[in-house]
């Protein structure tokens, strides 16, 4: 896909506008490999109608347990480690109940174990996701093939506007550039980096499924992270979403989230 030199010239005025990713907008705006593996695919490549996830926080039960799920993701994806906490670059994370379920916080006679949990957050690849419709320039965008919601660094001019319309938080900015400063402790040579001005998030491991693997961080989690595809009855994410008790964040925006988490289970289900 291209653009003409009006479209260039309205997309690098509003990026100038915000004081921002300018540097990155006069860079290569067609669309990169991100689909380019649909076009000869591996005939190991996992393939589905929609993928998605079950985050059981019952096998989550000490610190190890979540680091090695972000570890897995950060690794294999250059995440940089930035010393300025402002700057931080997550493609998944921990936080709190209060947190993550902030419409269901309010209600304190609900389990004390659960309210004191952490869960395992990424992107939540939603069905109807806002990050989409918002993008100018279209480097974020949702594959036909999987629901997989994309970014294309290289289309990203840093406008920001999704990581304002994404209500889950799951999109970071690279205010300094990930490549100095050793911020990228061993580099995985098979995944690119990234540089200044750009947004980036989980792509659900799309490089991954390509080859025929799951994502690290369900490879990692020993159980706790299931994959699969969510559009197929006989999938195991269809069988633990229909025999346990599942939430999903913010399921009143609309936006249709593509994470589930069991809360419940044994004489509960």
């Amino acid at each position: 896909m291209s653009i003409n030199r009006r479209q260039f010239l309205k997309l690098a005025s509003v990026s100038t506008i915000l004081g921002v990713g300018s540097a990155a907008a006069i860079t290569s705006i067609s669309r990169s490999g991100l689909e380019a593996s649909q076009s000869s695919p591996d005939p190991k490549g996992l393939k589905a109608k929609r993928w998605g996830f079950v985050v059981d926080v019952s096998k989550l039960k000490t610190e190890e347990d979540y680091q090695k799920c972000i570890d897995a993701c950060h690794n294999i994806h250059n995440v940089p480690t930035l010393k300025n906490p402002k700057h931080e670059i997550k493609w998944i994370w921990k936080d709190d109940y209060e947190h993550t379920f902030p419409n269901m916080a309010e209600d304190k006679i609900m389990n004390k174990e659960l309210q004191e949990k952490n869960f395992l957050l990424f992107c939540n690849h939603c069905a109807n996701p806002a990050c989409v419709r918002v993008c100018p320039t279209q480097a974020t965008f949702k594959r036909k093939s999987d629901g997989i919601v994309m970014q294309d660094m290289h289309r990203c001019i840093g406008c920001r506007f999704c990581m304002a319309a994404c209500p889950f938080g799951a999109r970071s900015f690279n205010y300094v550039d990930p490549r100095k400063d050793n911020a990228i402790k061993v580099e995985n040579k098979e995944f690119p980096t990234r540089m200044i001005g750009v947004v980036e998030k989980c792509t659900a491991c799309y490089e991954r499924l390509a080859v025929g693997k799951q994502p690290a961080c369900a490879e990692a989690s020993d159980g706790a992270i299931v994959f699969g595809d969510l559009e197929d009855p006989k999938s195991e994410v269809r069988r633990l979403i229909a025999e346990k008790y599942t939430i999903r964040r913010k399921p009143e925006l609309g936006t249709q989230p593509g994470i589930y988490y069991v809360i419940g289970g044994g004489e509960h289900v």
